[in-house]
């Protein structure tokens, strides 16, 4: 449960940049990952999300080269890429394409940009769904967009970090990750609307308070087949409606009236699934407004609430997430718990008292690996500032 500080990272990554280009004049960026609080499955069918930026990050130090050339160092990997600013092709390597993808979406939007010094590394956990590939990608854009001088705002910089991983690295995903590192202030969550990209902040005092992820390390082969399958569901349902309600446009236009209206019996899978969807869009507004009374023990409820629907009507959890999130719903230091991401394996996201964690660790670390097989690996976060300057 130790974690590398911001200040350290930072001091490794600028250590290392001075090492290999020998040369001062850099600048450099943190971008965090993300957790989500609650809102799984709803951007994809415009509907609300809420995710915070959190206390691990990606650190990057750049600057201008006199050529065309792009020099690229991962300090974790202990690799280095080679290239031309007139030549973005695909690595072959996968890490440089989150860079490289965002460098093309800048060129196709006619920004002029030279060669670049470039380290990089972190402290986000790979694999452990907090978005470290999104972090990259927003650590790019800022940076590219300070050093050379090219003015964009916050919003542009995300809608091209995410261009980059759907259209260059070829990940077809939401804009949620990139919105939440790029956008993400120090103990606020963002209702992000996926709809209109319009977006607020909530509190979310942390006081006494950590969110702890219990990570399952299952990732189930389902996940994108049954992702792709879900998908459809909801289209399925939106259909479905259309013919009562013509102006439909998805299910963030339907209420569970209109639902059960146009349903038949043999529709009863699809009605399961978009009923997931829209109780999860009314779960996470009323969530919002327990944010503003500080009312933390009726929002962790409603995480509790959330899990059960992706679990038994949205059916993405798996028997590792379920154990997890049973095992705390009775504990008097865990206010909420859910799984957290995609499905089918990943991490739960628990908010924990700080007095109770050590204890939650020591009760659920010995009995995960017995009913399990699995180790389990836990991460602690505070919620913090998005993309910056160092």
């Amino acid at each position: 449960m130790t974690r590398e500080t911001i200040p350290s990272l930072t001091s490794r990554v600028t250590e290392k940049f001075g090492q290999v280009f020998a040369t001062s004049g850099f600048l450099t960026v943190r971008s965090p990952g993300r957790v989500n609080l609650i809102g799984e499955h709803t951007d994809y069918n415009n509907g609300f999300v809420l995710p915070a930026a959190i206390d691990k990050a990606i650190c990057m130090a750049v600057s201008r080269r006199d050529d065309d050339e792009l020099r690229i160092v991962s300090l974790d990997l202990g690799q280095s890429y080679s290239g031309f600013v007139g030549r973005v092709v695909p690595s072959g390597m996968h890490w440089p394409d989150y860079i490289l993808g965002v460098i093309e979406q800048l060129q196709t939007m006619g920004c002029e940009t030279g060669g670049i010094n470039m380290v990089f590394g972190g402290d986000i956990p790979l694999g452990a769904g907090m978005s470290s590939s999104a972090a990259l990608e927003c650590a790019t854009a800022f940076a590219l967009n300070e050093l050379f001088g090219l003015q964009l705002d916050r919003l542009t910089m995300v809608k091209l970090s995410q261009a980059a991983e759907n259209e260059f690295v070829g990940m077809k995903c939401g804009i949620m990750d990139q919105f939440a590192s790029m956008f993400g202030q120090k103990d606020q969550v963002i209702r992000l609307d996926c709809q209109s990209l319009t977006y607020q902040y909530f509190p979310f005092r942390m006081e006494g308070i950590r969110i702890v992820l219990l990570d399952t390390r299952v990732k189930h082969s389902l996940v994108s087949s049954q992702y792709n399958i879900r998908r459809q569901q909801c289209e399925t349902g939106v259909r479905m409606v259309q013919r009562s309600h013509p102006n439909v446009r998805s299910l963030r236009d339907v209420t569970s009236d209109m639902l059960m209206e146009n349903a038949t019996p043999a529709d009863e899978l699809i009605v399961r699934r978009c009923s997931y969807v829209i109780e999860e869009n009314q779960r996470l507004l009323a969530g919002t407004e327990d944010l503003q009374r500080g009312d933390l023990a009726s929002f962790g409820r409603r995480m509790f609430g959330s899990h059960d629907g992706l679990s038994r009507k949205y059916e993405v959890s798996c028997p590792e997430l379920d154990f997890l999130v049973d095992q705390v719903r009775e504990e008097p230091g865990v206010i909420g718990a859910r799984m957290m991401g995609g499905g089918f394996g990943g991490c739960t996201i628990n908010l924990v008292k700080e007095d109770a964690i050590d204890g939650l660790v020591q009760r659920l670390g010995p009995l995960y690996l017995q009913k399990m097989n699995k180790e389990l690996r836990v991460y602690v976060a505070q919620i913090e500032n998005g993309t910056s300057l160092v």
